[in-house]
């Protein structure tokens, strides 16, 4: 099935890892040109060499932390010196996951700035302009943690909430103007950050991190977790023209853990 996403220009936000870096490769595979974004210029080194090497010339970095307004901004415009931004998959950004007995009213502050506020820095300026050219994709990777509130993801699943509403709304307010907003909900995905939240799990429960993922796998319909790869393949499929009446949509990918019908 041809995507029809040669040529294009994919900024990818925390791209240099995990999900976004498995969005990278396939967008590459469909002959697009990506940007990746991310906080740490050694993880971008490694995953542009990475990259380079299976796609030569079509491959570039940016470091710049998006929490904070006017970086994201630089950054857009710098990525938009390889050409208008055809598509944005938001995947940087990360709260901490907290057991709900250490939250503090500044965790739920840096909750929202770490995965809200990261993904609306660059979302604003990107939309803007996809708008006033009459074209454009934004794909928004959040997180089942929006939907299904979880004791140690209490903050981080109210930012998740809060960017779900957002691509609701933007994909109404701009749908007018050529623009498709989506969002992809990952529930546990085989990637470095998963750690983070077995470590929380298994400080509430009293258990070992291994405990807590063998529970884990144990609970999962699959039998499995999922890996960044599958993800990647739904965010590529939204991001894509076989997707045109696709938005709006908010896509839970947990491999049916929680059953529901919304």
């Amino acid at each position: 099935m041809d995507l029809e996403l040669g040529g294009l220009h994919v900024l990818i936000t925390g791209g240099s890892r995990g999900i976004g870096l498995a969005c990278a490769h396939l967008f590459l595979q469909e002959g697009a040109r990506v940007t990746l974004v991310g906080r740490t210029q050694a993880h971008l080194d490694e995953a542009r060499a990475h990259l380079e090497a299976r796609a030569p010339g079509r491959v570039a970095c940016l470091a710049a932390d998006l929490q904070d307004a006017k970086a994201a901004l630089q950054a857009v415009d710098a990525a938009e010196l390889q050409g208008p931004v055809d598509v944005l998959v938001n995947s940087a950004g990360a709260a901490r996951r907290t057991p709900f007995t250490e939250l503090t009213p500044d965790a739920w502050r840096a909750a929202m700035d770490a995965k809200f506020f990261s993904y609306v820095h660059v979302m604003d300026p990107v939309v803007r302009r996809m708008g006033e050219r009459g074209r454009g994709v934004i794909v928004n990777v959040i997180g089942m943690g929006g939907k299904v509130a979880t004791p140690t993801h209490l903050a981080g699943g109210a930012a998740n909430a809060a960017l779900m509403l957002a691509t609701a709304g933007l994909a109404a307010a701009w749908g007018p103007r050529g623009v498709r907003v989506n969002a992809v909900n990952p529930g546990l995905t085989l990637t470095d950050r998963m750690a983070e939240g077995l470590a929380a799990d298994a400080r509430l429960k009293g258990l070992q991190a291994e405990e807590v993922l063998t529970q884990a796998i144990a609970r999962a319909p699959l039998g499995r977790l999922a890996t960044p790869e599958e993800i990647a393949n739904v965010v590529v499929f939204l991001a894509s023209a076989r997707a045109g009446y696709v938005s709006g949509a908010v896509v839970s990918m947990d491999g049916a853990a929680t059953p529901m019908v919304v």
